[in-house]
């Protein structure tokens, strides 16, 4: 089956590889453009676009999917399939309208739990113990489209974002292959999702690492592993922001944000139910560092000062 792969970020090298390394022709890779990073602002290649250069797969980049440009180049390309994953664009309805065999999606959830453009981040913000990878038909709609296979994980105590999206990676790499196999040998019986059933995950905001002391240490411990790498879980201390990076949840009491204890190897802070233990942060202008070595170099701190605005959860403009 010729297939046309569209992915951009390190969650799509899996499947572009397993695509790549299966008896399937991958003849084209569709990423976003190239971005401009660091302080050079030089454009930088996405990870789907080095695996492709290295397997010499065809790439194209067009900043918008309904030219006439782009629509010569997929009537030239002739896919029997589109195969998506961590794309970063909708595909319009003429694009689904294109492969015989329609266009399929990698979902990081199951659905139809979780549509949208974050669900791992919000299924672990939520507390979930399981989540999963679904593989699905793209249709007009966000994530509506019918389920062909799905696959449950389980998501580890303290396991960030960042470690389960590279698990999940993984396990829709290998659900994807299998799929696109049954997919052409026709064995596929699609399954409609229930819309009552469905739940949202909306594209992260630097708000949503903003850390309400009010909130339990458990909701708390999972927002920071949520908001990892980004934004990354962040209150103010002595005016400046603080990213916490690795945190436990421990028995305790105390105003929600106060500091009650700054011995050992945490930074202890007080929530609306039992104490946040902080064992990994990084203060505005420093490096990342364990929060013992963070204590012995601030003589400044002292227990009763409080994190955040004086406590509050609002979000400082």
């Amino acid at each position: 089956m010729k297939i046309l792969f569209a992915g951009t970020p390190e969650f799509a090298v899996p499947s572009l590889k397993a695509l790549c390394d299966s008896s399937h022709e991958v003849i084209a890779l569709l990423s976003r453009p190239d971005r401009p990073r660091g302080r050079s602002r030089k454009p930088v290649w996405p990870e789907t676009k080095k695996v492709a250069a290295e397997r010499g797969v065809p790439v194209f980049q067009p900043q918008d999917l309904k030219t006439p440009e782009f629509k010569e180049i997929l009537k030239a390309l002739c896919p029997d399939l589109i195969a998506v994953a961590a794309y970063g664009k909708i595909l319009p309805a003429d694009v689904l309208d294109v492969p015989p065999f329609g266009c399929v999606n990698v979902h990081a959830s199951l659905l139809p739990s979780y549509r949208g453009a974050a669900p791992i981040n919000w299924a672990i913000a939520k507390g979930d113990k399981k989540t999963g990878v679904t593989i699905m038909q793209i249709d007009e709609e966000l994530d509506t489209g019918d389920i062909l296979a799905q696959r449950q994980v389980l998501i580890g105590d303290e396991e960030t974002a960042e470690e389960l999206s590279k698990r999940l990676s993984f396990e829709g790499a290998g659900l994807l292959l299998e799929t696109i196999d049954r997919i052409a040998k026709n064995e596929i019986s699609p399954v409609k999702q229930d819309p009552g059933a469905a739940t949202y995950a909306p594209l992260l905001s630097r708000k949503d690492g903003w850390v309400d002391w009010s909130q339990g240490a458990e909701e708390i411990k999972n927002l920071v592993r949520a908001m990892t790498p980004w934004p990354s879980a962040h209150t103010t201390l002595g005016g400046k922001n603080l990213k916490i990076l690795k945190a436990l949840p421990g028995p305790g009491q105390g105003k929600p944000g106060e500091i009650v204890s700054l011995g050992g190897k945490s930074m202890d802070v007080a929530t609306g139910n039992g104490i946040l233990q902080i064992l990994s942060l990084q203060i505005e202008g420093r490096r990342t560092m364990d929060a013992s070595e963070f204590m012995r170099g601030r003589k400044d701190l002292r227990e009763g000062q409080f994190m955040g605005i004086h406590g509050s959860s609002l979000y400082p403009d």
